[in-house]
């Protein structure tokens, strides 16, 4: 069933998406966030999630359930959705976390297939690796192989309209993580989870989270639904999502909220840190600080867990308007903020523009310089790329406003940092419309710099002068020795 999944809008790296769960009769709208349930465990009810906070699809353990006498009668009596009482899609992860904690699990990859099944779950998991970062390479190569061959038994079963996870390991290796990309892409299979990354999470190693997840994506086609397991924390959904991940399962909603934790998008904070509740969900317009301390145990644990959730579904609205309009990386570059490893991860997801690029759209709406992230984004590092298409006519100024003396040249160009040069009668097209701060960084100005040294390269027989207003002389250095510059401070 790989045509489940339809693309519809693209901003960076970042998707709006259609996942078409058949068994389930509903098409998911992605990005998407699987509350997890613990089917021993229920902090909010599933039905709850459907009617107060939108779910439209959630994740379960089919391990849990198997083990679990009086669940698996019920189970396969009544049903899956019938048991949790759950009117969207349910995916059903296979005792691969329970192997990875515990070291042995009691069934194969063909039993839990045919119990997940069965039990009338919409998306299945088989039993992978998930090995977990930093081990020795023979290691991670040797349990790839085993999660290899079990995706490969995993084709034989009949698991009918049921859709089928092929989740991708290889530890922290980029290699092997493109590679085991490029063998479930190979599959039948349909969705694909990155797994394995939640140690890195945990340790906020958002840079090497960034480099696992692209390795993957070079290893699938662009039209594979990708989930990151485990991606449960509102303060990375942004990073995620500008990745190319589509599905995000959370828990830290329940366990957050069992040890008095409350969600935001910049962290988590302890509920005794607070004196006031940054937030405006109904949890939190309905209590004070103090009256959420105040609630009975178990009553205080439901109101945080709502507002995480709340805190969390929020997100996503806000990640999937953005990509709509245009400006994820803006709400990025907001997001990264929060945390200095956020903009490490930040940071790691630029140095692959490159490869969003390809998938950018080539007009929005306005783009602003925020940063100095900002002029390594596509719309700049494309502006670039184009300088080559550019013939110049002679003799050419460049300068950020207009020249005194005009007429003693061929043309002028107009330099707007982060972009460079361009003709003026492209000032009203896309990026070229930017707005940027008057007092640009430096960095603003070095791609700039890089953009008019492109032209020259370029155009070999033109004559140069770079009209600047106070330019460094060490930024000035990274254009061709053929380029004339001149101060035009004095002329403000």
């Amino acid at each position: 069933m790989r045509d489940c999944f339809e693309l519809r809008e693209v901003d960076a790296g970042g998707r709006i998406g259609e996942l078409r769960i058949p068994r389930a009769g509903v098409t998911v709208e992605t990005p998407a966030l699987l509350p997890v349930i613990n089917p021993n465990l229920v902090t909010i009810t599933p039905r709850r999630l459907a009617e107060e906070f939108g779910a439209e699809i959630l994740i379960t353990n089919s391990y849990i359930i198997h083990s679990t006498e009086g669940l698996r009668e019920r189970a396969l009596a009544d049903g899956l959705h019938e048991l949790l009482d759950f009117p969207g899609a349910i995916v059903t992860d296979s005792g691969s976390f329970q192997l990875s904690e515990y070291g042995e699990i009691t069934v194969t990859t063909e039993e839990i297939l045919e119990f997940q099944h069965d039990i009338g779950s919409d998306v299945a998991t088989p039993v992978d690796i998930p090995t977990p970062p930093d081990v020795s390479r023979e290691r991670a190569m040797e349990e790839l192989e085993t999660t290899k061959e079990r995706l490969e038994l995993a084709e034989t079963v009949d698991t009918g309209d049921m859709l089928v996870n092929a989740p991708v390991q290889g530890s922290t290796y980029p290699d092997l993580r493109e590679e085991a990309a490029r063998h479930t892409d190979g599959t039948d299979l349909d969705v694909f989870p990155v797994g394995a990354v939640v140690p890195l999470m945990n340790e906020y190693r958002y840079a090497d989270v960034v480099e696992v997840v692209a390795a993957a994506k070079r290893g699938l086609g662009a039209d594979a639904p990708v989930h990151l397991f485990g991606a449960g924390h509102p303060m990375m959904f942004a990073l995620a999502v500008a990745m190319g991940c589509d599905l995000f399962d959370s828990a830290a909603y329940a366990l957050y909220a069992r040890d008095d934790r409350y969600l935001t998008v910049r962290g988590t904070r302890h509920l005794e840190e607070l004196d006031y509740l940054p937030c405006s969900c109904p949890v939190c317009t309905d209590h004070t600080a103090d009256g959420l301390r105040e609630l009975p145990d178990e009553h205080r644990e439901e109101a945080l867990a709502a507002h995480n959730l709340h805190v969390s579904f929020e997100e996503i609205s806000r990640i999937k308007g953005a990509i709509r309009e245009g400006n994820l990386l803006e709400l990025l570059e907001a997001r990264a903020r929060s945390h200095p490893t956020m903009l490490d991860g930040y940071r790691t997801l630029l140095d692959h523009t490159e490869v969003f690029e390809r998938s950018d759209p080539v007009s929005k709406g306005t783009f602003f310089y925020v940063s100095q992230e900002s002029a390594r984004r596509p719309e700049v590092y494309r502006h670039h790329a184009r300088l080559e298409r550019l013939s110049v006519p002679g003799r050419l100024f460049l300068t950020e406003g207009e020249p005194s003396d005009a007429d003693a040249y061929d043309a002028s160009w107009r330099v707007l940092p982060p972009f460079g040069p361009f003709p003026r009668a492209l000032s009203r097209t896309y990026p070229l419309t930017a707005e940027v701060p008057e007092r640009t960084d430096r960095r603003a100005r070095e791609a700039a710099v890089e953009g008019i040294a492109g032209l020259v390269e370029g155009n070999p027989d033109g004559e140069f002068t770079f009209g600047h207003r106070g330019w460094s002389a060490d930024v000035l250095a990274g254009l061709p020795e053929s380029v004339e510059t001149v101060d035009l401070t004095a002329d403000r």
